[in-house]
């Protein structure tokens, strides 16, 4: 076996123990601020609208099927193949731009399994940490446009990305990496690479680090101005932050801290996206404060009911981005994940990675079409809803719709067909209400004993599985 392709195997089987240490990475900020600017907090309300996202990682990682971007960073918790130099594997990394050529390129495919899904947004990274850009940044030739895909008629990847989700009526986010290991104004040649962060004292050579704040300012610029109408920018890597956010809740994550500020001056991106594109909502992840529109717990769902706005951020598979022979998780799992991060008060962004050729494969969309056929008749218990004081009972998790119409949503373990009679506390229907099957005009049989509701299904409905029946009533 030749030793690149041993590097291949090596670096693959690492990476269930990337995916385990990156629960490490990033951390749900503990504090809130609502945004005081009229047309963001009217973008923010349509946004908590939507509930069900797709984040799409795709970049140089895809070609060798390994997770994106940590294999560069020098933490003890990263493995990377033993038989070649750091330097040597930064090298071939890098490297990976003249192999990187999706002729078969289809965002058509995934905005229409994001549709067939019954997602209503899109979170596409323009930039991940490496730094190589799926836009034709003028700041840089580390990019898309200008590998062998440049002579495509497409080879403006994020441009047609977004006019492909914008033709199923998604909103548009902007994913953008604050660090960038591949600028020399981040990760300074003339110094070695130990961690995450950048590499040099930036109060020892501020100029330098200026260079990186305009650079970063103006990649932003571009796709703000550039690239249509954008609903989100998403910013990811959240240890680029001024010192004073620096809490002890976050020296506690454990991810290495430098001793001053590395601020990218987001009052000045701000300023310059909301000039571009009014009301963009801003996500400077994990940094709390006025420019983190909603929080983004990662890969997980928060403990309790939230009253401010967040999204829990999972992948359908074990990793963001195209890895091979990733285990999807069923679609039953994602429909209970999104019920009860949608009766929690927060949305799910959903994780897929197309293949280095550009499309999604067979499992991916069989999955995301079950999602959504699931979807079609139950998503008025989903879109549009907002949260109730009791918001779970069991295995029942409750939405509030219009007016005084209520949802209570009963999950059922996979594969286990529903009892005749099921029940739950708290959320008792008015006196008369009629309770239906949501999605068909079945009317069901209820009563109330104290404070519990017991709901009599018809022989059809248990008879056979489905993930979640929808119950639809009224309440005061």
């Amino acid at each position: 076996m030749k030793k690149t392709g041993l590097a291949f195997v090596l670096l693959v089987a690492a990476q269930s123990n990337f995916l385990l240490a990156q629960g490490n990475v990033h951390h749900q900020s503990t504090s809130y601020q609502w945004p005081t600017d009229s047309l963001v907090r009217q973008k923010l309300e349509m946004w908590r609208d939507q509930k069900f996202g797709m984040i799409i990682h795709w970049g140089l990682y895809a070609v060798p099927g390994i997770i994106e971007s940590w294999s560069l960073c020098n933490e003890s918790w990263i493995e990377r193949d033993s038989t070649s130099s750091y330097d040597k594997y930064k090298d071939w990394y890098w490297g990976l731009k003249k192999d990187f050529n999706p002729t078969q390129f289809n965002p058509e495919q995934w905005a229409q399994a994001g549709k067939d899904a019954g997602m209503r947004y899109v979170v596409f990274t323009t930039k991940h940490h490496d730094g190589f850009t799926m836009f034709d940044t003028k700041e840089s030739d580390f990019k898309i446009t200008d590998g062998p895909f440049k002579t495509n008629p497409r080879t403006n990847v994020a441009k047609h990305v977004f006019e492909a989700f914008r033709k199923q009526n998604f909103m548009i986010g902007a994913y953008y990496s604050k660090p960038d290991w591949h600028s020399e104004y981040f990760w300074w040649p003339k110094y070695a690479t130990p961690d995450r962060n950048v590499n040099y004292d930036i109060r020892k050579y501020p100029w330098r680090w200026k260079k990186f704040q305009d650079f970063t300012f103006n990649q932003v610029s571009e796709l703000m101005r550039d690239y249509g109408s954008i609903d989100i920018l998403w910013l990811d890597g959240g240890w680029v932050r001024p010192l004073e956010t620096v809490t002890d809740e976050v020296r506690a994550w454990g991810a290495p801290i430098p001793p001053f500020s590395m601020q990218v001056n987001m009052p000045r991106i701000a300023a310059m996206a909301r000039e571009a594109q009014p009301g963009l909502l801003i996500v400077d992840r994990t940094v709390h404060g006025e420019f983190e529109n909603y929080q983004t717990p990662e890969q997980r769902i928060p403990e309790k009911q939230l009253d401010y706005p967040w999204e829990s951020c999972i992948t359908l598979g074990d990793a963001w981005g195209h890895v091979p022979n990733d285990q999807y998780k069923s679609s039953a799992k994602v429909i209970h994940t999104l019920i009860e991060v949608v009766a929690k008060g927060g949305s799910l962004l959903l994780g897929v990675g197309p293949s280095a050729e550009g499309t999604l494969n067979d499992k991916q969309i069989i999955r995301l079409r079950e999602i959504g056929d699931w979807l079609k008749p139950n998503g008025e218990a989903i879109y549009n809803t907002r949260t109730l004081p009791i918001y779970q009972s069991g295995n029942t998790y409750f939405t509030k719709g219009k007016g005084k119409t209520v949802y209570a949503l009963v999950t059922f373990a996979e594969g286990k067909v529903p009892e005749s009679t099921i029940s739950w506390n708290g959320n008792v229907p008015i006196k008369g209400s009629v309770v239906h099957i949501v999605g068909s005009n079945v009317k069901v049989k209820w009563k109330k004993l104290g404070n519990e509701v017991f709901v009599t299904l018809p022989a059809s409905v248990t008879r056979k599985y489905f993930p979640a029946y929808v119950f639809s009533y009224q309440m005061d």
